[in-house]
């Protein structure tokens, strides 16, 4: 039953599992889709889907079998859009032609509606009976009917009930992040073990040394399970980066939350990396670079946030800071490879979209760091290769180095 639903979730590249569908032919059994096409609409995505990014791949597997709406129907959409860009100017009405207009209840009005989508086979404008734009018909958009069933965007303000379209979008994965976003996304990094007291109580062991002990109760305990991940974040402030300063604050949030890493450090700098980085924004509490390598495990995991756009001298040149009380006698570029070559695990997350990096510092940064656009996406790509490794992102291009003064 159903098969060729669970190929037609897989023509739209959901990865749909034969132990998912199971659990969703057993779920039927149980009733839970309440004996409703809607039931099962959200039952079926509900075990079918493991992404919201993979909702609009699922509406449209969904039509495509129940309904048989295949890509090309849209095409119908784009031509109601566009009609609806282009309206006819409003009619005005006389006060006895609204009153008699706001006669009509709901449930008529609703009645009328889909009548007139059955019947009406063309664009139709101005008039009081079919659906379409600047009329006194109760159906429409851009009319003076005042109190109608409004069909797309706004108009007047005075519609009944609003009948707006399914507009085909997939939801993005470069939206900006919430800090729940963020959150989850940090997840990933876990890495638990046990160590500490013995304060958890080993179900498992409890039950083997009862059995052992002829059932006379033995409560077995053992050291709880704790993520021991280590992370150390540096974060680009000031200047350019004003702009991200809230989508900046909104990861620090989620990362710095009690419990979530075995140790958390945060420092910040300004455009690049230094002899020091600061505890504070206000760059009054420094910490030595050199010394932040020196004490920090080569298996922690380093983060760097910043959008790595500068003047390129900031970047090569020994004195080169923006900052005029700097006294860097080491080039940024040089600490930057210092650090990354400190650190087993090390990633750049850049704020700016990727369309802006080329041919700027981003790509001179992006060489010495793994560096992902700090995305819903990205993050989740960065997390993975914190944890796993894996091949680098391909953002540096050596061939626009030399406009930089990079041999």
């Amino acid at each position: 039953m159903l098969v060729d639903f669970l190929f037609e979730l897989r023509r739209h590249k959901l990865k749909v599992s034969t132990h998912e569908w199971q659990a969703l032919m057993e779920a039927l059994a149980l009733g839970l889709h309440d004996s409703s096409l809607d039931g099962f609409y959200q039952l079926a995505r509900a075990v079918c889907v493991k992404d919201i990014s993979e909702y609009d791949a699922f509406d449209q597997a969904f039509l495509s079998y129940f309904k048989d709406v295949k890509a090309d129907a849209l095409d119908l959409t784009r031509e109601l859009l566009a009609w609806l860009g282009d309206p006819k100017l409003m009619k005005l009405l006389t006060e006895e032609q609204r009153q008699a207009l706001r006669a009509m209840d709901l449930d008529k009005l609703r009645e009328l509606f889909e009548q007139r989508l059955r019947e009406q086979k063309e664009r139709h404008d101005g008039g009081n009976r079919w659906i379409g734009t600047g009329g006194t018909s109760p159906f429409g958009n851009s009319g003076q009917n005042p109190s109608g069933v409004r069909v797309g965007g706004g108009g007047g303000r005075s519609a009944m009930q609003v009948a707006e379209e399914r507009r085909w979008k997939e939801y993005r994965k470069d939206v900006i992040l919430d800090v729940r976003q963020i959150d989850v996304a940090l997840r990933g990094l876990r890495q638990l073990g046990r160590d500490g007291a013995d304060e958890e109580l080993d179900l498992d062991e409890t039950v083997d040394e009862t059995c052992k002990n002829a059932g006379d109760l033995e409560l077995v305990f053992r050291p709880p399970r704790r993520n021991r991940v280590k992370v150390i974040l540096l974060m680009d402030v000031g200047g350019s980066m004003d702009p991200h300063a809230e989508l900046a604050s909104r990861l620090f949030t989620a990362a710095s939350r009690s419990g979530r890493f075995a140790k958390f450090r945060s420092y910040y700098f300004h455009n690049c990396v230094y002899e020091h980085v600061y505890e504070d924004a206000a760059f009054r509490q420094r910490v030595p670079v050199s010394e932040l390598i020196a004490r920090s495990d080569r298996d922690e995991k380093l983060v760097l946030l910043g959008d790595a756009l500068m003047h390129p001298a900031e970047l090569l040149d020994p004195g080169g800071a923006v900052y005029y009380y700097a006294n860097n006698r080491t080039p940024g570029l040089e600490w930057l490879r210092r650090m990354a070559a400190h650190f087993r695990r090390s990633v750049w997350l850049n704020p700016e979209p990727d369309r802006y990096w080329s041919g700027t510092t981003v790509e001179v940064i992006a060489s010495v760091f793994p560096m992902w656009q700090l995305t819903l996406e990205g993050l989740a790509q960065a997390v993975r290769f914190l944890v796993r490794g894996g091949e680098r992102p391909a953002v540096a291009n050596p061939s626009n180095w030399m406009k930089m003064g990079i041999g």
